[in-house]
Parts: C-alpha cells; structure tokens; sequence
C-alpha cells in the first residue's frame, strides 16, 4: 500500500499560518473550507481548500498483447466527454488496491492475478488536498462490466502505443490518466515492465 511522504527541503516549519477555518459546504464526497491566514510574506489573506473525502484510484490494465482498456463518460463538471482510465474512489480506512480492483471490475469487467503499484500525486494542489494512487493490473481475466447506476459508460481496448499517443494529442485531458499512461510507457521502455 502507497505511503504518502511528506517531503521538505530542510527541516524548516510551515511558512503559512492559518487564524480560523469555517466550513462553507460539504456532501459525502468534499468538504470545503473558507481559510483566513498569514501567507509567507507575512501578509493577510484567504484560502479555500476543497477536501476530498477519497482518494482517488485509477488502473491501467495491460495484457501480453500490448493492449489496454479506456473507459469513456461525460464528465458533467467540464460540460465535455472524457476518455480515462478505469478510476474511482478508496473511502477513508480502506486500501486503495482494493478500491482499484473493484473500479477495474465495475467498469470493464476485468479482474487481474498480478497488481503493481505505479504512482502517487496530488491532482490540484493548489486548491485541493485530493490524493490519487494508480496501479497497473495484469494477467487478465475477463467478465460483465458492473457500472453503477450513475455512470453511462464506454470501454474500448486498444494498443497501449495508440493511448499513448491520445496523451500526446489531448485527447485525453484527466490528470491522473495523464500521469499513469506516461508512467507506464516510460516504465515499457525502459524496460521496468513488460507486456
């Protein structure tokens, strides 16, 4: 299981100071928070932070023949349809590779023998506390898609090398995709995995 390290260039404290917090909206997914603070420079201001209340799951199914699943919606909050990688969300206190190995089967149908963790980020720091893990899944096995209620959804399978090159053209814009399909190619070639 992934293990966020904190990392600092020194040992120096937080320059940020925070004088109250005030939450302004939550459902089961975020929270989000109205800050006052100090900033570095010693200067009033404010902040709002969104926090998510999962952390955020993607998968990037390989199998011996060079080919990988998408999974393609309308995302409602950019108003435009999305291709990604199979993805979804841990609940606090629970492993995050479990959470992938049901996304992977809810969406695609797939379940795998051999699981490798691949990353860890955060997708908009600035704003958001929001973590994310990816793995890449293998030796697959093959069922029904099991999607909620909520997800209309299209899987397609294609050449690894042709995901790749939708990430260089922008046709696919999600972040944590982004980073795992790159990852994974840079880890094909290199030799750090194989098909």
């Amino acid at each position: 299981m992934f293990e966020f390290k904190k990392q600092q260039p020194d040992n120096s404290e937080n320059p940020w100071k925070t004088h109250r917090i005030e939450e302004s909206y939550k459902n089961p997914w975020i929270r989000i928070t109205h800050r006052d603070v100090t900033n570095p420079s010693g200067g009033k201001g404010i902040y709002g932070v969104v926090h998510f209340k999962n952390v955020a799951v993607g998968v990037v199914p390989l199998d011996g023949e060079g080919y990988t699943w998408l999974v393609g919606q309308y995302r409602y909050t950019l108003e435009q349809y999305s291709w990604e990688i199979p993805e979804g969300g841990a609940p606090q206190g629970s492993l995050p590779l479990d959470s992938a190995k049901r996304e992977l089967l809810e969406e695609t149908g797939i379940t795998a023998l051999k699981w490798t963790p691949l990353l860890e980020l955060h997708t908009s720091n600035s704003v958001t506390d929001e973590y994310g893990v990816a793995y890449i899944a293998q030796d697959l096995h093959f069922g029904e898609a099991e999607p909620e209620e909520t997800e209309d959804l299209n899987v397609r399978r294609l050449p690894f090398s042709e995901v790749v090159d939708m990430v260089m053209r922008g046709d696919i814009t999600d972040s944590l995709s982004m980073v795992a399909i790159l990852k994974t190619n840079e880890w094909l070639r290199n030799g750090t995995l194989t098909f």
